[in-house]
């Protein structure tokens, strides 16, 4: 198997797409997908922000950047941030739901919400 840190310098900047075409190949080479339902990944995903609360549940307030924090926490910090992102781009996915389009539209319709005042 392939370095982990060797292949992600192959993909500098990857987008939505590229991540939800990677880990729906993931899921069928492996026979996954039948267990993939809406409702199981929203489950997984819940599960793993739970997992990425508790590296900070006892930190109290953390400073950008994180600069008091080890290599080693910052590393599974990333890691759980990961898989958080994965399950959502795959619950997106197996929703039909365009997950970048989605986004840009919120950011859109929360400016409208909260303009700016001067």
């Amino acid at each position: 198997m392939e370095n982990p840190q060797k292949l992600c310098r192959k993909f500098k900047d990857v987008s939505l797409e590229e991540l939800r075409d990677k880990v729906a190949e993931f899921a069928k080479v492996r026979n996954w997908d039948q267990y993939h339902s809406p409702r199981n990944l929203l489950l997984a995903l819940v599960g793993e922000v739970g997992e990425l609360s508790e590296i900070f549940q006892w930190k109290g307030e953390v400073e950008r950047g994180l600069p008091n924090w080890s290599n080693d926490d910052k590393k599974h910090l990333e890691e759980e941030i990961s898989d958080v992102l994965l399950y959502l781009v795959q619950l997106a996915d197996v929703c039909g739901l365009d997950l970048g389009q989605a986004a840009l539209f919120k950011i859109v319709k929360n400016a409208q919400k909260y303009p700016l005042i001067e």
